[in-house]
């Protein structure tokens, strides 16, 4: 049994402050936004293992939960796991890591909400890439041959029990989680929850043989999931190249869903976006938001700006946030917001969460030193008026 208790270390970093000029749409008066960087931090690291794709929650009582995949060999292995952990005191000191899924396989991508009802609901998907030599080859010999021997103990119907997508809920606070529910779609961040109280979970039918974007919900928390429309892609345009999706509701009612477009050629990594405003039944086409970076995780913020953060995986490499002032109809893509620089491309998966002073805290992946792997950190910062 592998340990995952290990001290925490704080990070701080001098406060910075980003100032831009937002034109809303094409009026010509000019709004000036500071965004202040309060402290950046290591909220868990493995010494020796990797952490990967997290999401952050809040809950009725003000504690935060990041949920991750952790104690990992690498970016593929077969020993990932659904880990969270948990700060009462505004983001300052964190838990120490515990187990919310260990399946016999690959346990990834792990979103996190707590609804208004108080109840917890993690998503994550398994993968079997571990057992797939176009994965494998990218790792060395010593480690991939004890991949290798996990993958032969598991017989077919062992991966076909756990292939797939998933949710599960807790009604206790996280301290006992329910039933394992299979779900069609997965989305790294997971479902959202409406202002009606609707559970909306947009995203990719990652084992399905021909893949599409669905949007489902769910009316009783999470137990029960039913298919509400699909996504369809733009003309021109491949489902290959659509991935990792994430929703928001805006205040005029709209639902708007960003889409991590990943086509060959990196410089049109420009993320897609789609609107519906009958409640998730239909969607219009997808067309470029400007923003390059992914996957997006949207929040709307009290006084009803909508922040979207993203990995920004070419130079310079960061986590970086964009602001849409106008419920989503344009974004300020001239002027992102870098909340930490980061020395390659292994990061992001960045997701928010709204504190109760209207300030935001962002987490993510990335080393914290050269040479080290990956770990979860987190970013303290506030939108100025």
């Amino acid at each position: 049994m592998r340990s995952t208790t290990r001290a925490v270390p704080w990070i701080f970093v001098i406060t910075a402050t980003v100032s831009f000029l937002h034109l809303a749409g094409t009026e010509s008066l000019a709004q000036e936004t500071k965004a202040t960087i309060i402290s950046s931090k290591v909220l868990c690291k493995e010494p020796g293992h990797y952490i990967g794709w997290p999401t952050v929650a809040k809950t009725l009582g003000g504690e935060l939960l990041a949920v991750f995949s952790g104690d990992r060999d690498e970016h593929v292995c077969p020993w990932g796991k659904t880990e969270m952990v948990r700060s009462g005191d505004g983001g300052k000191t964190w838990s120490k890591p515990v187990t919310v899924n260990n399946t016999p396989l690959d346990d990834r991508d792990a979103g996190i909400i707590v609804t208004s009802g108080g109840t917890m609901l993690v998503s994550w998907f398994t993968s079997l890439a571990f057992d797939d030599p176009r994965y494998i080859k990218h790792y060395p010999a010593d480690v991939t041959k004890t991949w290798r021997r996990h993958a032969d103990k598991l017989g077919p119907e062992i991966r076909s029990e756990w292939l797939g997508c998933w949710v599960r809920r807790s009604l206790d606070g996280g301290n006992k989680w329910g039933d394992f529910i299979r779900v069609p779609v997965n989305a790294p961040h997971g479902p959202i929850e409406l202002d009606d109280g609707r559970l909306l979970y947009v995203g990719k039918t990652l084992w399905a043989e021909n893949k599409t974007l669905q949007v489902l919900e769910s009316r009783d928390e999470g137990v029960t999931w039913r298919k509400l429309g699909e996504i369809k892609v733009a003309p021109g345009e491949s489902i290959g190249h659509y991935h990792e999706l994430h929703a928001v509701e805006t205040l005029d009612g709209k639902l708007v869903v960003l889409i991590r477009y990943n086509p060959p050629e990196r410089e049109n990594n420009i993320m897609r976006q789609t609107e519906s405003t009958d409640g998730g039944k239909t969607w219009s086409t997808p067309h470029p938001t400007g923003i390059w970076g992914y996957p997006p995780h949207l929040i709307r913020l009290a006084d009803g700006r909508v922040v979207v953060v993203y990995g920004h995986r070419r130079k310079p490499f960061s986590e970086r946030a964009c602001v849409s002032y106008d419920n989503c109809k344009t974004w300020d893509v001239e002027h992102p917001i870098e909340l930490k620089s980061a020395e390659n491309t292994d990061l992001g998966y960045p997701a928010s969460v709204e504190m109760d002073d209207g300030s935001i805290f962002t987490v993510y992946y990335q080393p914290d030193k050269t040479g080290e792997k990956t770990c979860l950190m987190g970013t303290h910062w506030k939108l100025e008026k």
